[in-house]
């Protein structure tokens, strides 16, 4: 990863950036990587907690099919360094706008660095269910999207982990993929008559109860065991996080955040932004999941896109009035 090295904290906090990007996953490099080719001065701050981490593979990305995470970061990376831009390995412990109308950002590593805007795209967390075993297989042999994985594990023993009305709809779509899915009720509503008939329109099995922890058939997912001991064998779980935005260190800012449901679930928060990335804040943007809850690594890459030539154009807007003003003089009145 390419680094900067800000020197002294008062020399880091005489540079002004055009752009701070917080969040190096997809949508952060991509719109670091947009910037930097639109000749603006850019300082990309990941602190390396890319969300799809674990995963094996990156699928349903056109031209990436298939590619290991690491390895997309790695070629990401590469392209936005190479049209100059500068990247922190750090986190963000405080954001603020300046008295001079400059963000400033203080990192974990001491440094302060400051910039005419900013872009977040520090992505969001994933709040799992607390069965024993569902965090240790997380983005492995429990997953959450059949966009992501399903073809993967096509005609596999799949269970769907119900935490509310979410979980009826997770086992119809995943029966396009396997004609083997099972719902454990778990902590959800039981489904009424409706839902039943829904999925046994679809050849779901419904094991109602609720569930103890993952059963390990030696280092693989063997089973799901229910608190009376049941066991029902699967080969993966599928469970439904709370999607919460990762807004550490920036609750400065003042963002407008929002809840997101699902079939009458609250799926998580999310930042409010405009169809462009903007968000409640003058000057600042964001693009990704932080924003988009369900999004996956092409969106970002596209969101991050989007909110990136829309800061460059609010930049564009606020040069061309300072040289305006400037040109007028003291004659020509007005603020800039």
């Amino acid at each position: 990863m390419t680094h900067t090295h800000t020197g002294t904290h008062a020399d880091a906090r005489a540079r002004v950036y055009d752009a701070v990007v917080v969040g190096g996953g997809a949508a952060g490099l991509n719109a670091a990587l947009t910037l930097a080719r639109a000749r603006r001065t850019v300082l990309l701050i990941d602190a390396g907690r890319q969300r799809n981490a674990p995963a094996h593979s990156m699928h349903n990305y056109l031209g990436h099919e298939g590619i290991a995470p690491a390895d997309f970061l790695a070629i990401a990376r590469r392209e936005a360094a190479d049209f100059g831009t500068h990247t922190a390995e750090a986190s963000v412990v405080a954001a603020k706008r300046g008295a001079d109308g400059i963000f400033e950002a203080a990192l974990d590593t001491g440094a302060v660095v400051r910039a005419r805007r900013l872009l977040l795209a520090t992505g969001l967390v994933d709040e799992l269910p607390d069965v024993p075993g569902v965090a240790e297989r997380w983005a492995t042999e429990v997953l959450h999207c059949p966009y992501c994985h399903g073809w993967e594990v096509r005609d596999r023993a799949i269970g769907v982990l119900a935490t509310g009305p979410v979980g009826v709809e997770q086992a119809l779509l995943w029966s396009q993929w396997s004609a083997d899915i099972t719902l454990f009720t778990h902590t959800a509503p039981l489904p009424d008559d409706l839902a039943r008939a829904r999925l046994a329109a679809r050849d779901v099995r419904v094991v109602e109860g609720r569930v103890s922890h993952l059963d390990a058939d030696g280092d693989r997912l063997g089973g799901v065991v229910l608190a009376d001991g049941r066991r029902t064998d699967v080969d993966r779980l599928v469970v439904a996080p709370r999607f919460t935005a990762r807004l550490g260190g920036l609750g400065g800012l003042g963002l407008e955040t929002a809840e997101l449901r699902l079939f009458g679930q609250v799926a998580g928060t999310h930042v409010v932004t405009d169809p462009q990335g903007a968000t409640s804040v003058a000057g600042v943007y964001a693009a990704g999941n932080v924003t988009s809850l369900t999004e996956t690594a092409i969106g970002s890459a596209a969101a991050g896109l989007k909110a990136a030539a829309a800061l460059n154009l609010d930049l564009i807007t606020e040069d061309t009035r300072r040289t305006m003003a400037a040109a007028a003089g003291p004659a020509g009145g007005g603020g800039v």
